[in-house]
């Protein structure tokens, strides 16, 4: 598919450029205040999986302190909250946390849009995803199951959805997301720091992390 393999790429690379240009301000600011108020890294890096399903090292702002345990989604933590600083919880909510993640869009790891990329080590995620095709595109910043719930959706209709959006993968369907991003954003819906989505998601046992576990 033209649209798919070559045109997507094409405007991932120029969105992203000149979206680092404009928000610069922006990150420099959050950098600033993460950097106050907890000591650690201001750059939080997890593996994740990517296109068909091989793995890079995603990057987000720390929101979680940093005796965080390592690789374990923030919603199988027990009392997530008592991990997240006070910057964090407006950065999870806004998903501010998400920016640098232009840097994974702008090396050809990401896309704007498409599956979230899931953690190394949920292996029912990806499971459920093989059943979809939902591996064998590049994961995106959003997509179309995190405008439809987000947090909240169990996995299997997570995964459903990515299925969904890789059927009908396309400048419409793209627009549609981007456009419900910035609705869920601006409402901050289907957020969600306690035990959701889950089917038995494998948990290794918990190492000290550089400050942030989430798996959105």
């Amino acid at each position: 598919m033209f649209y798919r393999d070559v045109m997507k790429r094409s405007l991932d690379l120029l969105i992203a450029s000149i979206g680092f240009l404009v928000i610069l301000p922006v990150l420099a600011v959050i950098a600033l205040i993460i950097k106050i108020e907890s000591p650690g890294k201001i750059l939080f890096r997890q593996k994740r999986v990517g296109i068909h399903k091989k793995t890079f090292v995603i990057y987000k702002f720390r929101t979680m302190r940093t005796d965080t345990p390592q690789d374990m989604p923030t919603h199988l933590l027990q009392k997530p909250e008592q991990y997240i600083t006070q910057i964090g919880k407006f950065l999870r909510k806004s998903s501010l946390d998400e920016l640098p993640q232009i840097f994974n869009i702008i090396k050809g790891e990401m896309s704007m849009i498409g599956p979230r990329p899931a953690l190394w080590n949920q292996d029912d995620l990806i499971a459920e995803r093989d059943k979809y095709g939902a591996n064998d595109v590049r994961p995106g910043l959003t997509g179309w199951a995190q405008i439809n719930g987000r947090d909240e959706l169990p996995i299997t209709v997570k995964a459903m959805l990515d299925g969904e959006y890789c059927r009908k993968i396309g400048p419409i369907m793209d627009f549609r997301c981007f456009l419900g991003t910035i609705r869920s954003a601006l409402k901050s819906e289907g957020v969600v720091e306690g035990g959701t989505g889950m089917i038995d998601v494998p948990a290794e046992s918990p190492t000290p992390a550089n400050g942030d576990t989430s798996s959105r």
